[in-house]
């Protein structure tokens, strides 16, 4: 059976990691000066840009039927070069619609969209480099654009994925080698300190024994991104309101 094989004898996966751990997130916020929002995330090898526009005025004929919140608009996309083979169509194909969908899915279930009656808020993601767990690391650096743009939340939107290794062992975080092994694999986007989930994805279907594993895998992978992310934004804060009092923010060597 394929999936099978992913942990070594001594529990170690293909790059190293154990079961329970991520792959290394490095982030950062406010890399652009243009967008009212922005944010730099790594995950493993998977790199991404987000940008936050807005809330800005509805142009057009859907301010009637958003009369008492904000319309959120995703537009998900792939660097021509982010993959081994060059993409011919890096946005607007049909894979690129439906993560489109699913970022406006997650995100609009985290943002306070009652705050801004007749408005808009456009977010935009890019994906400069492919290694697996694109959507979550779009989730996650969308969330920190967001941030940064200061746009009320409920929560941090968090997205995590999951699988199994060598039939039962809940692997957290997977790569791009672990999604392609042939294995059942798990995308849960959620508020991780309510634990409501906003978006669960399937690849295959799990054995009834094995789902309730797996899904606390992932929410538990969420929890510990939510950490990680939560310390970057007070870094963040801390020193923009450093430069804006004209304190020399330390730098620990």
């Amino acid at each position: 059976m394929a999936g099978m094989h992913l942990l070594s004898d001594q529990g170690l996966r293909l790059d190293g990691r154990r079961a329970n751990e991520l792959r290394q997130i490095r982030c950062k916020l406010g890399v652009f000066s243009q967008p009212d929002g922005s944010a730099y995330l790594e995950q493993g090898n998977t790199k991404v840009l987000a940008a936050v526009y807005g809330p800005h005025e509805i142009r057009g004929s859907r301010t009637k039927s958003l009369h008492d919140k904000a319309l959120v608009n995703c537009q998900y996309s792939m660097a021509t070069f982010s993959t081994g083979e060059r993409k011919r169509r890096p946005r607007g194909d049909r894979k690129s619609q439906e993560m489109s969908m699913h970022l406006r899915q997650a995100l609009q279930a985290a943002i306070r969209v009652e705050v801004y009656p007749r408005s808009q808020i456009d977010i935009f993601v890019e994906v400069l480099q492919a290694d697996g767990g694109n959507y979550c690391a779009c989730v996650n650096a969308a969330t920190l654009a967001i941030m940064d743009a200061g746009i009320p939340m409920k929560e941090y939107m968090v997205a995590c994925t999951a699988s199994l290794g060598n039939g039962d062992v809940p692997l957290v975080d997977i790569s791009h080698l672990e999604e392609n092994s042939g294995g059942p694999n798990l995308t849960v986007a959620a508020l991780p300190l309510s634990g409501q989930v906003a978006l669960m994805e399937m690849s295959q279907r799990f054995h009834l024994d094995h789902l309730p594993k797996v899904v606390e895998c992932a929410l538990q992978g969420c929890r510990d991104i939510h950490q990680i992310l939560d310390q970057a934004v007070r870094r963040h804060i801390e020193v923009s309101g450093a430069v804006g009092w004209g304190i020399r923010p330390q730098v620990k060597l």
